[in-house]
């Protein structure tokens, strides 16, 4: 998404957070997203968040392992003066703008990458091997730091807490509520977040109401048999073919049992077993993910799920 875009999705969250009186005239309220705007649009605030999102593009760290790019955040939170508690689920932060008293209202950006190779060839290519932002999330580091410095540059006219969240390992490391656990959301109303998008044109922001991203769960399974020799397959228990069965099952719960219009989703990504082409394994290993847009439905599928490994 480019940098106009990133700007527009800041402005229409942030305008949320600075309170005017409510005898404010419409005028006046209209100069809110203009002023906000005119700022993000400085040559030097555009050029330093392009610069901070391709320094964490080039070096991509893992859930759990974003110390870099912690030590990134910490040191531009305080080149802009603002609070923050450290660590939170290890590598997470937690920045505080505005009176320090209620009401709290919180922005939150992922900072992890993917375990992916980078395959395209550009100047700021993943300098790590193996290791990717595939996902935006150091373009969301990189506007919530944005937001963060339009936000202390009017922290004078807030009235109550922007608390920003920098959340580690959102990539099935279960980031988010570690945070929470660690008391991240203290306080908090209401919390905002939002995530880059190819789809869309830039300059465009999109949402609508009801659930606009799924839950996912993660699902490994062992089947086990009894190996033996390729020759004899009549004397064992392929695991094989059994966790290939498992795996055609799986994906009848979408074709067959699911609600075409309730939109859910299962995906086998690893299938590990055996280590030579002449010998059936004692066992093998699948593992993947599902995700649905409701708890119900998310709570079907998991027992759906079970049943079928």
């Amino acid at each position: 998404m480019g940098a106009v875009s990133k700007w527009t999705s800041l402005i229409l969250i942030l305008q949320a957070f600075l309170a005017l009186p409510s005898s404010s005239k419409p005028e006046e309220l209209a100069h809110i997203p203009v002023n906000f705007l005119n700022f993000a649009k400085r040559p030097e605030v555009f050029d330093w968040m392009v610069g901070i999102r391709r320094k964490i593009h080039e070096n991509p760290e893992l859930g759990f392992e974003e110390f870099e790019t912690s030590k990134l955040i910490r040191a531009e939170l305080d080149r802009m003066g603002i609070f923050y508690k450290y660590p939170f689920a290890e590598t997470g932060i937690v920045g505080y703008v505005g009176t320090g008293s209620p009401p709290f209202v919180a922005i939150r950006a992922d900072m992890d990458a993917l375990a992916m190779q980078e395959l395209v060839e550009w100047e700021h290519k993943s300098k790590v091997p193996g290791k990717m932002h595939a996902c935006g999330h150091d373009a969301h580091v990189s506007m919530l730091l944005g937001a963060a410095k339009i936000l202390q540059e009017h922290r004078y006219e807030l009235q109550g807490t922007v608390v920003l969240v920098f959340q580690p390992a959102e990539e099935g490391g279960g980031g988010a509520k570690k945070m929470i656990d660690n008391g991240a959301l203290e306080h908090v109303e209401a919390i905002f977040g939002l995530h880059v998008s190819a789809a869309h044109p830039i300059g465009a922001v999109a949402s609508r109401s009801g659930p606009l991203l799924a839950a996912s769960g993660m699902f490994e399974a062992v089947i086990s048999g009894k190996g033996g020799h390729a020759a004899i397959p009549h004397h064992t228990i392929d695991p094989i073919l059994a966790a290939s069965s498992a795996i055609i099952s799986l994906q009848h719960l979408i074709s067959r049992e699911a609600d075409p219009l309730d939109s859910q989703v299962v995906t086998v990504a690893t299938f590990e077993g055996g280590g030579a082409l002449n010998v059936i394994p004692d066992s093998v290993s699948i593992g993947g993910t599902f995700r649905a847009f409701s708890k119900e439905s998310f709570i079907q599928l998991e027992y759906r799920i079970e049943e079928a490994c």
